[in-house]
Parts: structure tokens; sequence; C-alpha cells
């Protein structure tokens, strides 16, 4: 089983058909699942409703699937609050640090609970290019990844070696999907974003690494994106 915890449009689409292809039964959990009726028609997806940042509720996701505890978790909501630094307002940069990092602690820990008897398991987290470099009038977004991939780098140290397989997925650059297509009139810069779907191959790809070769963090960029 696949848990997937509040994904985008176009990478949560990808994911939950992939996974449910390779005979993953896959439970998708979000603030809001309306929008996912069609993808669950689609691929037999199971939704629940969660606030990341709420532990009661991300504990009763987990409570809700202890028949059957997910083998692979991942956790990929975030949240940001632009603009000038000395402009920005204090009350959203809480918010997002809580949906972005905080958020990704309480899932993951539910999670190694019911992984560590069995000693097997993936967590996997979505990172970006947030995660490594800071950037102007994007504050609230470098903490909150800068602290998901510390957990993520903390949690592969001390649970590797128990057989949990940790993951982060450094996405730099824009993800393709229908609120934001790719420029069709650029083609001298053809595969300019992201394709979802190669996002999530790669991500069935991590899973399947021997653990003699254990990775815990993979960078996945456009060719033309500028390091």
């Amino acid at each position: 089983m696949c848990c997937l915890t509040e994904l985008g449009p176009g990478l949560s689409a990808s994911l939950a058909r992939l996974f449910s292809d390779r005979g993953l039964h896959v439970t998708i959990a979000a603030r809001t699942i309306v929008d996912l009726e069609s993808l669950c028609r689609e691929t037999g997806a199971t939704s629940l409703t969660c606030d990341a940042t709420d532990p009661e509720d991300v504990a009763g996701i987990f409570v809700a699937l202890d028949d059957a505890p997910p083998d692979v978790v991942v956790y990929n909501p975030s949240e940001r609050e632009r603009g000038p630094f000395v402009e920005i307002d204090g009350v959203g940069v809480k918010e997002a640090l809580m949906v972005t990092a905080y958020g990704g602690f309480l899932v993951a820990q539910e999670a190694v609970k019911r992984m560590l008897p069995n000693k097997q398991g993936s967590i996997l987290f979505t990172g970006a290019s947030a995660s490594v470099k800071g950037y102007a009038r994007s504050a609230s977004f470098a903490m909150g990844k800068f602290a998901l991939r510390g957990l993520a780098q903390s949690l592969a140290r001390e649970l590797h070696p128990q057989g949990i397989h940790i993951g982060h997925f450094v996405i730099d650059g824009g993800i393709r999907n229908p609120a934001r297509p790719e420029r069709v009139d650029w083609p001298e810069k053809s595969d300019s974003m992201l394709d979802p779907e190669a996002i999530a191959q790669c991500y069935w790809d991590f899973l399947q690494q021997d653990r003699s070769v254990w990775s815990w963090e993979l960078e996945l960029r456009p060719w033309l994106e500028k390091f």
C-alpha cells in the first residue's frame, strides 16, 4: 500500500497512476478531497481528509489504515508567504513552516511507528530548489524546505540501518501541469519543465534500489535549468 499526502495536481496524478499500475493500493490524504474524485475512480485510490499540521488528523489517517499499513509514504505539501522580507506576514510564515516541515515530521513519525516492527518501508519527501538555495522574496519557502531536507537526512542516518528507506527529492525546476503548461512557441526550450510522469518514475526507481546502494537524496532538474 502507498499513502500519498497532499500532492499537487500534476505530480499526484502521475504518482497515483504509476503506483496503482505497479500493483499498490493508493490512499491520498488531503485537506480537500472533492477534486480527487476523478483520480480515485481512475486509479482505484482511496481518499481521506487530513490537515497535515494537525497531529490528531495525521494520527487518524494512519489508524484508519492500520489493517493494512502503507509500505510507502510520500509527503509533498508545501506553502509559502511571498514578498519582501520586511513586509511578509509572520503568521503566514508560521503556517508555511507548519505545512512544509512540521507536517512532514508528523507524517513520518506515524509511518515509522508502523514500519519499525517489520523493519521495512519507505518514506519519500518532495523537496524543491529552495531545499538547497534560498531565493530573494521567498524566505519562508527556503526555511521550510531546508528544514524538511534536514529531517530527511537525519531520518536516513537513523533509519536506514533499521531497514526503512528514506528519500528526499530536490525538484529543481517547475513541474508541468494543466494549470502551467510548457511554452510550445519555444522549440529551443522543449522540456523546459519537469514532466510529472518522469518524476513519478524516478520515485518508483528509487524504491527499487538494492539496500546495498540505498540513496537518501536525488536531484531532478530539466536539462536547461541553471545550477
